[in-house]
């Protein structure tokens, strides 16, 4: 790695692992494989990954259910946008990044920079986007080119196991629950609390002064909710009769004042959830596949409860930068089951199936 001198020098082979997706589509399997590795241009860094979160759009991506080009239509071959790593190399015309640093890679690799959505810190929704994973390869490559202007830099004492998720689950709920608008002292419901992005989110709600409430079910997730993650109450789905009238009962006897839906399933019915919380709010997260799970609105009751259904996508630049801070705080911990390389696919199929609680996370330094 180094030489001594003040900047580190580091060794870049030709070639790197990654988790190439083989026969995309619904029977698509990860195989670990030898890639070239990339050549920064002028204005990009090189980063090699030391870990990268597994997230379920990634399924979607590999499974091709979102209405979108397929990765192979577009010469990707590995997807992830949670990384976390470091700078082992800049292009001529990098600026301020330096190598050594440590970086991540996010769910936008890039945007136009120029459109009044990137002026106005809403670049994750301009229509030149380049999205991670799908456009272009992504975190389950060892290493990644990223622009240096759009590069986001890892604080001290945040661990490449938490850093990684930030890039994508934990900062997308932060500014979930920031766009939401509740106060220090209200409800949030976190819907599939006890996976990848709930179990963030409600760090980062109890951390915000909100009182979470998960939704899920199994012992597991029920310890890791409210030992670990400090929500205040769990409901087990599959043990209540009515999960609606149980939220209301929590929430005051009035209902949840907003509902984080991570678990997609729960679309239809998560404006009950809000019973008849007055200004009461819906938070569109998870991204169901295309054709599935819908929110079915009575134009009366969001009038007469001034109740609402809001959708936020990937986290800006800036919001991506605090949720860093509240790990560097210590306010979110890595809540994560880390796999080696060797079962890169059984943990992506485990993922698929719903059987992960918490993150999993790929250890590329570990074979």
């Amino acid at each position: 790695m180094a030489d001594g001198s003040k900047t580190p020098v580091f060794d870049v082979p030709k070639t790197c692992k990654g988790g190439v997706v083989v026969n995309e589509g619904p029977d698509f399997h990860i195989e670990v494989q030898e890639l070239p590795v990339p050549e920064p241009k002028p204005d990009e860094v090189l980063i090699r990954m030391n870990a990268t979160g597994l997230c379920h759009s990634d399924i979607h991506f590999m499974m091709n259910d979102f209405a979108l080009p397929k990765m192979s239509e577009l010469g990707t071959r590995c997807a992830g946008h949670e990384g976390a790593g470091i700078i082992v190399k800049v292009g001529d015309a990098v600026k301020t990044l330096k190598v050594g640093m440590r970086a991540g890679l996010k769910p936008i690799q890039n945007t136009c920079s120029s459109c009044e959505l990137c002026r106005n810190g809403k670049e994750t929704y301009c229509s030149g986007a380049i999205f991670t994973g799908l456009m272009c390869e992504g975190s389950y490559k060892q290493y990644v080119v990223s622009p240096e202007r759009y590069t986001t830099l890892i604080p001290d004492g945040v661990s490449d196991f938490i850093a990684g998720p930030i890039m994508c689950s934990a900062s997308t709920m932060y500014t979930s629950i920031k766009e939401s608008g509740l106060r220090p002292g209200d409800w949030a419901v976190f819907t599939g609390g006890g996976g990848g992005v709930g179990i963030q989110g409600i760090q980062l709600a109890k951390a915000m002064g909100l009182r979470p409430v998960a939704i899920d079910t199994g012992e597991e997730k029920r310890k890791l909710c409210i030992e670990t993650a400090g929500a205040e109450e769990f409901i087990d789905f599959a043990n209540v009769t009515n999960v609606a009238e149980e939220v209301v009962r929590v929430c005051d006897g009035i209902g949840a004042h907003g509902v984080f839906v991570t678990a997609v399933q729960a679309y239809p019915t998560a404006i009950t959830l809000l019973g008849g919380r007055v200004g009461g709010r819906v938070m569109c997260i998870g991204l169901p596949a295309a054709g599935g799970y819908g929110i079915t609105v009575d134009p009366s009751q969001m009038a007469f409860k001034a109740q609402s259904v809001q959708g936020t996508l990937v986290s800006s630049m800036g919001d991506t930068d605090k949720t860093l801070q509240f790990a560097q705080r210590g306010l979110l911990k890595p809540i994560c089951t880390v796999y080696p390389l060797s079962q890169f696919n059984e943990a992506v199929q485990k993922l698929r199936r719903g059987e992960i609680a918490g993150r999993a996370v790929i250890d590329f330094n570990s074979e």
